[in-house]
């Protein structure tokens, strides 16, 4: 049986904060050329609520509009008042990140760009539907404005659609859902993908990047670091899953999900269910388990 790895999670936990500097409806630069306005929407999963971000200055883009909140919106046009927004970019299509995007560019003439809609048809708890961008942007796509260029990097796993832009000239990457501050990522089928993920989490590993600026919390500034113990503690739970299930001594998601996160708060018990069965469905295209009537099993 194997034993789990306490310094997986104690190195992840000690890189995580909750700690924010902002007003809501105020922009704050967080780097030369990179503004923050924190949305109103605070909850278990957004920690303060959703980060949207203005690139450049004078003719701006707009990455992760958030929320259709009014006041955020209003917010935004307040903060950038003199200003063009010629690009709105999303990267990815959840409730908190994405829906605003239509409202602003009927209000600016901005070009809303996105991979794409939605991965999954159905959508699950928090997907926007509705997101159709004007502009499907593709991995490693350069785009520019007047002062500022982004690299748009592809990122699936927390959804299928999901980007992170790198801002020219900063070596700072906006980050979105992929890599946050405050928290480990919610990787929820069928849209959501912990291999896909597994393999984003790679991928960042072979950039030189210094800066990690994520949708919620603060911004990372040793990104290798990071993502590394990142993966170090998905592996620790897959390391979890396979201890409880060894002897067949717990075979269900619910049962899983109370040995791995003791003490978790009740509104985020569905999403536990949720990142458990993404490792599930990992676990078991490596053929470390399987699934039959009785529940789940090691092989």
């Amino acid at each position: 049986m194997e034993v789990i790895n306490k310094r997986d999670q104690k190195s992840l936990q000690d890189l995580l904060t909750h700690e924010l500097d902002f007003k809501y409806a105020t922009s704050k630069e967080v780097l030369p050329g990179i503004r923050r306005i924190v949305a109103p929407n605070p909850s278990p999963y957004t920690l303060h609520g959703t980060g949207t971000y203005i690139i450049g200055s004078g003719e701006i883009a707009i990455i992760d509009p958030g929320p259709n909140i009014s006041s955020h919106i209003d917010a935004i046009i307040n903060e950038t008042k003199g200003e063009k927004i010629t690009h709105i970019l999303v990267t990815h299509t959840h409730a908190d990140h994405s829906p605003a995007a239509k409202p602003l560019a009927n209000l600016t003439g901005g070009v809303v760009m996105g991979y794409g809609p939605h991965g999954n048809e159905e959508g699950e708890e928090g997907a926007d539907l509705n997101f159709v961008p004007d502009h499907l942007i593709r991995d490693n796509e350069i785009i520019k404005g007047s002062n500022w260029e982004l690299e748009c990097i592809h990122t699936p796993g927390h959804t299928s659609n999901h980007i992170c832009y790198s801002l020219k000239g900063t070596r700072a990457v906006l980050t979105g859902d992929h890599i946050m501050g405050w928290s480990t990522t919610l990787v929820s089928p069928p849209d959501g993908n912990m291999k896909d993920y597994f393999a984003s989490l790679e991928k960042m590993l072979f950039r030189e990047d210094e800066y990690y600026i994520p949708s919620h919390g603060e911004m990372i500034k040793n990104p290798k670091r990071f993502v590394t113990a990142l993966i170090g503690h998905r592996k620790m739970r897959e390391r979890q899953i396979k201890k409880y299930l060894h002897h067949n001594q717990i075979s269900y998601i619910p049962d899983l999900v109370s040995k791995m996160y003791p003490n978790l708060d009740k509104r985020l018990i569905k999403a536990a269910g949720q990142s458990v069965l993404a490792h599930l469905l990992h676990m078991q295209d490596l053929g470390d388990v399987k699934f039959s009537e009785d529940g789940w099993f090691l092989i």
